[in-house]
């Protein structure tokens, strides 16, 4: 005799809105947001794809050095007088007080790389340690930046005050939604930072050192690249582009500046540095792009914004499983000119 299958309650279905029509009315404003929020997450991924390429290891202390790159651009802008509101400046003062901030914010993100460089994983290479000796010391230093940022007296467990760079301006129209300023400056912005860096990495003298390394550390070394300084300079190099990552990210999110802030967005970062290709630098945008154009259809297509996190790990883990090497998939080391 056949029974009725009752589910439970907790399996129910309903609380999961699968919404094709919403996700057909909104399909350019979520490919437009999710185009803006991907640059971010590509020049994260850009410093998990250096120093993997480099070291095979996962700097899961990278979203830290994000962080503390958020805070100072905060720091900075505060003191020139922004707040939750935009200021009344002239474009000239508005664009120098953010050159400002990118500077600085690119100089606390390169000096918190070089420190963990230095202190965290420098003596462990020194001492031959196991890559899990690495992971460990990664996750740790992760937990201990943190912290750090916590204890600071007036940070603690609250968020940066609100502040606001700029009131958006409509520039185009496309089917109905409109692409603002704020959008074509953090999309284009983040283009370019990635083709100078990607130039970077296969013309110039420092980038053909790094390639050399992550081809074949000891061989390089025989033909005269100093190992250790081609490691501080990877290592800065994706901090200075998290630092920059980190303009953009305040500029989407004016209170979203918190001690524990960097950890979700490390790891979509480095679900688009698999996405595209880890050791990929070219992998690393297109990765943050197409992540941050599936996690918003994600969140329009189920209901609700907290999908956007879920679907970074689906794709992390689905990547993983069916092609671990990513979409581009070339080596750092045997990356070509």
């Amino acid at each position: 005799m056949l029974e009725t299958l009752v589910l439970h309650p907790a399996l129910d279905s309903s609380w999961i809105n699968f919404d094709v029509n919403a996700l057909v009315q909104n399909f350019w404003s979520a490919t437009f947001d999710g185009l803006t929020f991907g640059a971010v997450y590509g020049l994260i991924a850009v410093g998990y794809t250096l120093v993997y390429g480099v070291l095979n290891l996962i700097n899961f202390a990278h979203s830290e050095v994000f962080i503390v790159g958020a805070y100072g651009v905060v720091v900075t802008l505060t003191t020139l007088g922004f707040g939750p509101s935009a200021p009344t400046l002239g474009p000239a003062a508005l664009i120098g007080d953010l050159l400002l901030a990118l500077i600085v914010g690119m100089l606390a993100s390169a000096v918190t790389a070089w420190i963990l460089e230095r202190v965290a994983y420098r003596p462990l290479r020194k001492r031959n340690a196991p890559r899990l000796v690495f992971l460990i010391t990664a996750i740790g230093a992760s937990f201990t930046i943190q912290y750090l940022i916590f204890l600071i007296p007036g940070v603690g467990a609250n968020a940066m005050p609100a502040v606001t760079m700029f009131i958006p301006q409509p520039i185009f129209d496309v089917f109905g939604t409109i692409v603002t300023s704020q959008q074509l400056i953090i999309v284009i912005a983040s283009v370019l930072l990635m083709v100078a860096t990607d130039w970077f990495i296969r013309r110039t003298r420092t980038g053909r050192g790094i390639r050399a390394v992550a081809q074949d550390p000891d061989t390089a070394t025989l033909m005269g690249v100093n190992k250790e300084k081609i490691i501080q300079i990877t290592f800065i190099t994706g901090g200075i582009l998290a630092g920059a990552a980190a303009l953009f990210y305040v500029m989407l999110v004016p209170s979203g500046v918190i001690y524990n802030g960097g950890f979700i967005l490390g790891v979509k970062a480095f679900a688009a540095a698999v996405l595209g290709g880890i050791g990929n630098v070219r992998g690393a945008l297109l990765g943050g792009l197409l992540l941050g154009v599936i996690g918003n259809y994600g969140q329009i297509l189920l209901g609700d914004s907290q999908w956007t996190d879920v679907v970074a790990f689906v794709v992390l883990v689905l990547v993983l499983l069916i092609k671990p090497s990513g979409i581009l998939g070339t080596s750092l080391g045997r990356s070509r000119a």
